[in-house]
């Protein structure tokens, strides 16, 4: 597969910012990585998760995925907190000129190796987290508020390995909200959760919005 190709280093933050050899290797991959995001589409869970929304029983997505499927199925942008960004931007680290990654793309499959930014010359960087950069504080400070003023959170498809994302059910919990914990395989929390409902997110999701849906027409 593609990570066997690559090394966790060309994904580093200090790799990235520290050489223009590091910013090389790390689009060599991103170049591949990102032409798979383009093709990609919303699945079975994004679009039960926008069904909740259209319910109006959605307060906010909080999310570690860096795809825009969430935003691509229906959900307004500032309903969606990205823990890990968005692979759909990208921005310079000098002068903070934003740009479309689609345009980047371009510009890698028009032969440049080592995209810069076109107002100041400086490094180009995506809107995503690399390996040893820290989380966005003002995404992970709305998830917080978000979760302590959660009267239901429910966990969709996440292992909640990844720390500290896996600290914010947490929170919600410890405020007096109702957790769900949808995943195909056990959680280290399923023991404070309310509700663990086994299986794929999407199956599962699909299912418990089919059954609110009836509760609304009736």
């Amino acid at each position: 597969g593609i990570w066997a190709r690559y090394r966790p280093e060309d994904f580093s933050y200090q790799g990235f910012v520290g050489s223009e050899d590091g910013r090389r290797r790390y689009w060599a991959v991103g170049r591949e990585l990102y032409a798979r995001i383009r093709r990609a589409r919303p699945n079975a869970a994004h679009e039960a998760i926008a069904a909740l929304d259209r319910l109006g029983l959605l307060d906010c997505v909080i999310t570690q995925n860096i795809d825009n499927l969430h935003q691509r199925s229906g959900i307004a942008a500032e309903k969606v907190i990205e823990l890990h960004g968005n692979a759909t931007r990208a921005r310079c680290l000098g002068c903070g000129t934003g740009y479309s990654r689609d345009e980047i793309q371009d510009r890698l499959e028009s032969g440049e190796d080592v995209p810069a930014c076109g107002l100041c010359g400086g490094i180009i960087k995506p809107y995503t987290v690399l390996f040893g950069e820290p989380m966005p504080l003002r995404e992970v400070e709305a998830a917080q508020v978000r979760a302590r003023g959660a009267g239901c959170f429910v966990v969709a498809g996440s292992s909640l390995v990844v720390y500290p994302a896996a600290y914010i059910p947490v929170y919600a919990k410890e405020a007096g909200a109702r957790l769900v914990i949808v995943n195909l395989t056990p959680t280290h929390l399923d023991h404070t959760a309310d509700v663990c409902l086994p299986g794929r997110a999407g199956e599962v999701m699909s299912r418990l919005v089919a059954r609110l849906q009836a509760r609304v027409r009736c």
